[in-house]
């Protein structure tokens, strides 16, 4: 048992290794186009996405975030941050977890700015921490859902949408975001 214990602890260890590279765009048109496919798949998926990224100050999107844990997990993938729909920068998203999950998973997210104040502290910060740096409300909504931007009051707003694969735990919470050069 202990040796498949060790066996399971170094495949995690060589994924989370590994994720950077696997999930790493190679181009900035590459990103742009998987954030194009992504907001279609979250317009199409939720009534009113449209007319509610059209009030935010500006929006992240990640289209494909790898997460895999067994105990000890991550996560990475790669967006950019689009304002007026058009990008202005590519930002990585990476997260490290301890405790109970099993399991691998592909996600998309998309983190609304809905104040002119918190997109500045997010494009005047060295790196964004969720939790740490700014609280993000996160909105559970299925696909076929309506959002209603009449009772989302909070100043940053995370979905997080298009979910394969089984994983215990959708949250930003410990999020760190960097900006990165493409």
């Amino acid at each position: 048992m202990k040796s498949l214990t060790r066996s399971l602890g170094a495949l995690v260890t060589i994924a989370l290794l590994a994720m950077p590279m696997i999930g790493a765009a190679a181009t900035a048109q590459e990103i742009d186009a998987s954030v194009d496919k992504a907001l279609g798949v979250f317009e199409e998926d939720i009534d009113g996405s449209e007319v509610f990224l059209g009030q935010a100050a500006g929006y992240l999107v990640f289209p494909r975030v790898l997460k895999v844990g067994i105990g000890i997990g991550g996560e990475t993938g790669e967006g950019a941050l689009r304002i007026d729909g058009k990008t202005v920068g590519y930002y990585r998203t990476s997260a490290g977890s301890f405790g109970f999950q099993l399991g691998a998973q592909a996600k998309a997210i998309v983190i609304a700015f809905m104040t002119q104040n918190a997109l500045d502290k997010f494009l005047n910060s060295s790196g964004w921490k969720i939790g740490g740096d700014a609280s993000v409300a996160v909105v559970d909504i299925g696909a076929g859902k309506t959002i209603d931007s009449q009772n989302i009051k909070d100043p940053v707003v995370g979905f997080i949408f298009d979910s394969k694969g089984l994983m215990y735990n959708l949250t930003l919470e410990g999020s760190k975001i960097s900006k990165i050069d493409r």
